[in-house]
């Protein structure tokens, strides 16, 4: 035995094992490099991502905005003293709001007297200063008349030039906003006539032609409303159908052909399940096309087999003992499964839930075969209203021309991104205060 345990120590000592020791750290050590390089490598690419949406994205945010002293003169907007309610409104509405913006800013450069310069001096400001004019006075009967200061939108050339994502130092032909246009932009700055603010607009207004008038509430809102829809038609169908598969099934062809083919829908392309929404909700049951309820049982269709998948695997991760304890008290099938399995399973069916929720916001491909890509301006109302999503609003700035309409790309992003967030940071606090331990 002796000569046994030496000779082992000898073979092991040897120069030819250490060698071969030696080899094996070092392949371990390597290993490790390389998971920590992979680490780093996706953690630099993700933090590159993120720099180059928040570094375009954020000035989304902030808005040029262009003080006036604007006469609220009777003469042009007509006599509205004695007129209340409906009559003063369609007054309102009717009323050349325009024609203040000019009179302010001919008052502000009297030397412009060219038609064409005159063109390119009201071309500074966003003809969204109507609506803000409009609104104040219907704000402030009192002001018909008066001359009063208001801070209005500028144009979206002038908001990129003193955000500068134009540069003033390129040549003239280069940009689409001129050099006397410039010149007339410092002469305000110089007056302390222009300032940036926080943009309410992008996050109160739904979708616009003008880069400086579009907003995201249209989007969001739609969004909200699919959402709702989806989870209202998945989630209750997911968990039934994954408790019956899992609990009281019993194993035969058919219901291994039902399993299989759950399995692979998981796995379909989500633009086929736009086709299946565009064949049935829309030409087979005449739904409002471009509503968030058919955009949103288009996402259930997508969503239901991931719900069922995790459900199947949170029921299957509870302990059979927990069964078998509950059937020795007595209890049905059906109690067994309402008043022990679901409950401890619920972690795991929410934390699924979740996910496939985030997934379904952030789909763009079956929103687009239903008709959801369509131009929207207004907020949507109701379930059966023209509306858009958030995903789908982003391309369509995307495929935009305009110069104005990269940042709100960049800062759309940014509130999807922050939405997909809370929806994760969600299915954690939810998972951690259900979740049982055993």
């Amino acid at each position: 035995m002796s000569e046994a345990r030496s000779e082992s120590a000898t073979r092991w000592s040897s120069v030819e094992m250490r060698r071969r020791i030696r080899r094996r750290h070092l392949a371990e050590r390597r290993f490790r490099l390389y998971g920590v390089l992979a680490i780093g490598v996706a953690v630099l690419t993700l933090g590159g991502l993120l720099a180059s949406i928040v570094s375009k994205g954020h000035t989304a945010f902030v808005q040029t905005q262009i003080l006036l002293e604007v006469t609220f003169d009777p003469e042009v907007l007509g006599d509205l003293a004695g007129l209340e309610g409906e009559a003063r409104e369609r007054a309102l509405r009717s009323a050349d709001f325009g024609a203040l913006v000019r009179q302010a800013l001919s008052l502000e450069f009297p030397d412009v007297t060219d038609r064409r310069d005159v063109r390119q001096l009201q071309g500074l400001v966003s003809v969204g200063a109507r609506a803000v004019l409009r609104e104040r006075l219907a704000s402030e009967p009192a002001l018909l008349g008066q001359t009063v200061p208001v801070w209005v939108p500028a144009a979206s050339e002038v908001d990129m030039l003193v955000k500068g994502a134009i540069s003033r130092a390129v040549p003239e032909s280069e940009r689409r906003i001129g050099d006397r246009e410039i010149a007339w932009l410092e002469a305000l700055e110089r007056a302390g006539r222009v300032r940036s603010e926080f943009n309410v607009t992008f996050l109160t207004t739904g979708d616009s032609r003008e880069p400086e008038l579009a907003g995201i509430w249209g989007a969001v809102v739609g969004s909200f409303l699919m959402l709702v829809v989806t989870l209202v038609v998945s989630f209750p169908l997911g968990v039934l159908a994954a408790v019956y598969l899992e609990e009281f099934a019993t194993r035969n062809r058919w219901n291994d052909l039902i399993e299989v083919n759950i399995n692979n829908l998981a796995a379909v392309p989500s633009i086929v399940f736009g086709l299946l929404g565009l064949a049935v909700f829309l030409n087979v049951m005449n739904l409002p096309r471009s509503a968030p309820l058919v955009g949103g049982l288009t996402l259930a269709l997508m969503t239901l087999p991931t719900i069922i998948i995790a459900g199947r695997s949170a029921i299957q991760a509870v302990p059979p003992s927990i069964r078998e304890a509950a059937q020795g008290v007595g209890a049905s099938p059906l109690q067994v499964v309402a008043h022990h399995v679901l409950p401890l399973a619920l972690p795991g069916i929410l934390t699924g839930t979740i996910i496939g929720m985030a997934r379904a916001l952030g789909e763009t491909a079956p929103l687009l075969m239903i008709g959801m890509v369509a131009f929207v301006v207004d907020v949507p109302g109701g379930l059966r209203d023209a509306a858009t999503a958030l995903p789908v609003q982003i391309f369509l700035w995307a495929d935009s021309p305009e110069r104005g309409f990269v940042e709100k790309v960049s800062g759309a992003i940014l509130v999807l991104l922050a939405f997909l967030l809370v929806m994760n940071a969600g299915a954690i606090v939810l998972r951690q205060k259900f979740e049982k331990r055993w």
